[in-house]
This record gives C-alpha cells, sequence and structure tokens, in this order.
C-alpha cells in the first residue's frame, strides 16, 4: 500500500485496496481518526512508495521489495504472531483471522452484507456468509427484534 491509497478527504474516508486477494482492487472505509494515524505512522518514515516499507538491506534505507509486493506474506504473519504473543489474544489466531473479525464486527453494527461482500473483494454472497458465524450480540439482537415484534402483534 502506498501513501496515496490513503484517500483520507474523501467523505467516507477509505483506503484503496490494489492487487488484493484474488488480484481484485478495491476500496474500503476507515475511521477519520485512522487516516491522522496512517499519516503519523508514514511521516515516521516518509517513503514514498510504500505505507509500510519492509526492512532493508542492512545499511540501505531502501525496502526489500519483489514484484509489486513490498512486504513478504511471511514478514506480515510473523510480525503478527510477535503482536499476538503481546497482545495475549487467542494463541491459534491468524492474519486471516481478521478478515472473520472485520467482517463479524461490521455485521454486528448493521453493515449491510452486500457492502460487506465489496469491501472484502467477494463476487459472491455465498463467499461472503462463510465469513459469517453467529455470535452472543447478534444472538441477542434476533432475540430483542422477536420480542419487539412480538409486541408490537399484541397491541
Amino acid at each position: 500500500m502506498a501513501p496515496q491509497d490513503i484517500h483520507g478527504r474523501e467523505n467516507p474516508p477509505r483506503l484503496h485496496i490494489k492487487d488484493g486477494k484474488g488480484g481484485k482492487d478495491r476500496y474500503v472505509p476507515i475511521a477519520a481518526g485512522m487516516v491522522e494515524e496512517l499519516r503519523q505512522w508514514w511521516k515516521g518514515h516518509r517513503n514514498r512508495r510504500w505505507l509500510f516499507p519492509s526492512i532493508g538491506a542492512p545499511g540501505t534505507h531502501e525496502p526489500l521489495c519483489q514484484a509489486q509486493r513490498c512486504m513478504a506474506v511471511g514478514s506480515v504473519q510473523e510480525a503478527f504472531a510477535l503482536a499476538r504473543q503481546q497482545s495475549g489474544i487467542h494463541p491459534k489466531a491468524t492474519v486471516h483471522t481478521l478478515r472473520h473479525c472485520y467482517a463479524t464486527h461490521l455485521l454486528e453494527a448493521g453493515v449491510n452484507l452486500r457492502q460487506l461482500r465489496d469491501y472484502l473483494g467477494h463476487r459472491s454472497l455465498d463467499t461472503t456468509l462463510i465469513y459469517t458465524h453467529l455470535t452472543q450480540l447478534s444472538e441477542a439482537r434476533t432475540q430483542a427484534t422477536l420480542q419487539a415484534l412480538y409486541q408490537g402483534l399484541n397491541r
């Protein structure tokens, strides 16, 4: 991801994901506060090409990049493993777990399934449904909705 992939002045602010999963480009919304955090992160290294450059060869300030990607999948997984250990979250969580969490949290917050499909880069809603699962919050909302509907019938 390059610094210019942050579209913070748009409403809503969003990131341009290029060549994401399945080789697809897409835009995903981000919180306005996150735009400033990403800008501050970039100001810390000011790499013109990459928002998250990997560490370069010893004695250089250039990231190790291959083709269009600047950080190898293994590097991302290793960074996540270290963060996971420091945070104390579930020891079996993976980078892919973040996609599941993202989908679940947005659905629980009421984001439309079709919008979520686009954010995840899926062609089919069936694929998006795989990333969702029943949670205590969604079960509680279902029960509250059913109770409200039932009470509305008895008025």
